[in-house]
């Protein structure tokens, strides 16, 4: 009860009076009055209005500019790093933007270079927050050399700084130029062990900058090298919901070269990333399904690829099982896959999932079974299954695509010698002859699109890619 009274005393605060009594303490001549002062207007930040606190921020940056008298003199920079370090939480960003416009940078920059203890640590938390609330500032670092400040200090620095350094290096790879300066000189590793370490926002930041840099083909050895592939599935596991997304797309950037689809796998990736497929973000499935397309092209991976999804066919999560037969529909296309779907046991289940309820699992599964139905071994276990009365029966669904895609299949068992004659019924149907007609008309246009988009080769994934 005395604690709820305490804040109702802070909040009911004459502020105007307050800051009329904050800068009738910065006139006197006395350097403790202005270090109390400062660090009172600190603590009370974070209930001062809006544009009192933006009234504060010139005064705040003038002290930070001021030379102690002595040696022995409080730290009236420290107290102005401090102060400010609290201002710029606050105002939605706007107060970081603007003690930003104020010249502030250049200053903290300034005495960063020839600060230790107790400062150092006041102006990089100042730092850290004034580059994570507003993005404008770390353009300002970077021009004013922030950059190299920052990583001279990571190679100099105590463990107990670390932590903000890597926070702020974070922030700043999120600009273009800054990655290109981190790979050329160097600092690649710290980058990587900013995703590592620190608040979940900041590791949030670097692993989205990783993935901007692993764009570019002659980045990822050095991420690789730097161990990032156990950095980013950590964040897999532990991250918040935006983190994994994050994460989990840059794994797939920096593995979408022949070198590290192995290294990834063994790695543990799998496993993560069928989670992630049964997740109830539609951008993790997204992501999920596009590493399993890439993991796949080794043979030993698509083998472990396709048990999850097999497994997961066979649950209830409708959205996963929808997502899981539309990796199966592109797996299947892999020239250099013949058997292993079919091994898998998948087929059985596609072939029952035909019938299922959902009509986007339905849709997916008569694409991927439209997609096997080229290849002889495949079409006789669809046939096995039970296959094709399903398909002369989605001749009549609603959905113009599965209708398609039970043509497309309908179509290959015709070509078929040996299984001709078990759909020799449906041949003569003039709606299945119209479909039949359309399909090749589609499949004629279609030819150099899918052979782009599905069969995918090593020298794709090679390809380096200009750095964004």
């Amino acid at each position: 009860m005395a604690q709820s009274g305490r804040k109702t005393e802070r909040l009911c605060i004459n502020w105007e009076r307050a800051f009329d009594l904050y800068l009738n303490a910065i006139a006197c001549d006395n350097e403790v009055l202005w270090v109390q002062a400062t660090s009172k207007l600190a603590k009370l930040s974070k209930h001062a209005p809006e544009d009192l606190l933006a009234r504060t921020v010139p005064i705040l940056v003038e002290l930070l500019r001021r030379i102690p008298s002595t040696d022995l003199s409080p730290s009236i920079q420290e107290a102005a790093a401090q102060c400010l370090k609290s201002v710029a939480c606050q105002g939605e960003g706007r107060l970081a933007v603007l003690i930003g416009e104020s010249g502030a940078i250049p200053s903290i920059l300034s005495l960063l270079t020839h600060s230790d203890g107790s400062l150092r640590r006041a102006l990089l938390k100042c730092l850290r927050n004034i580059v994570t609330f507003a993005a404008d500032n770390r353009v300002i670092v970077a021009t004013h050399g922030g950059l190299q400040i920052i990583l001279n200090l990571l190679n100099t620095c105590s463990d107990d700084l670390k932590r903000y350094l890597l926070e702020i290096l974070s922030a700043l790879a999120l600009l273009r130029e800054v990655r290109r300066t981190i790979l050329i000189s160097g600092g690649v590793g710290f980058l990587v062990e900013s995703a590592r370490c620190g608040s979940m926002v900041s590791r949030y930041r670097a692993a989205q900058a990783i993935g901007l840099l692993g764009l570019v083909k002659r980045a990822r050895r050095t991420l690789v090298d730097s161990g990032i592939f156990s950095v980013l599935l950590e964040l897999v596991q532990v991250g918040d919901t935006s983190t994994k997304l994050v994460a989990a797309n840059a794994l797939g950037v920096i593995s979408s070269h022949v070198d590290y689809i192995r290294p990834l796998a063994n790695a543990g990736a799998i496993p993560l990333y069928a989670e992630l497929l049964q997740g109830t973000e539609p951008m993790g499935k997204e992501i999920a399904e596009d590493v399993f397309c890439i993991l796949a092209l080794v043979e030993e991976n698509a083998v472990a690829i396709v048990e999850h999804l097999v497994r997961i066919l066979r649950g209830d999560n409708v959205e996963a099982k929808a997502a899981s037969a539309d990796v199966l529909w592109d797996l299947a296309a892999y020239k250099h896959l013949p058997s292993v779907v079919r091994d898998s046991g998948a087929i059985p289940v596609l072939v029952q999932l035909l019938e299922d309820q959902n009509t986007d699992v339905r849709e997916k599964v008569s694409g991927a079974i439209a997609q096997l139905s080229y290849n002889e071994a495949d079409r006789a276990a669809l046939t096995n299954s039970g296959a094709i009365p399903r398909l002369v029966d989605m001749l009549q669904d609603e959905s113009e695509e599965m209708r398609d895609n039970a043509v497309e299949a309908l179509v290959n068992f015709s070509e078929d010698p040996s299984l001709g004659d078990r759909i020799s019924d449906v041949l003569n149907s003039p709606s299945f002859q119209n479909m039949q007609e359309r399909l090749t008309q589609i499949r004629a246009s279609d030819a150099h699109l899918a052979s782009s988009l599905r069969h995918m080769s090593f020298e794709q994934l090679t390809v380096d890619p200009a750095l964004i």
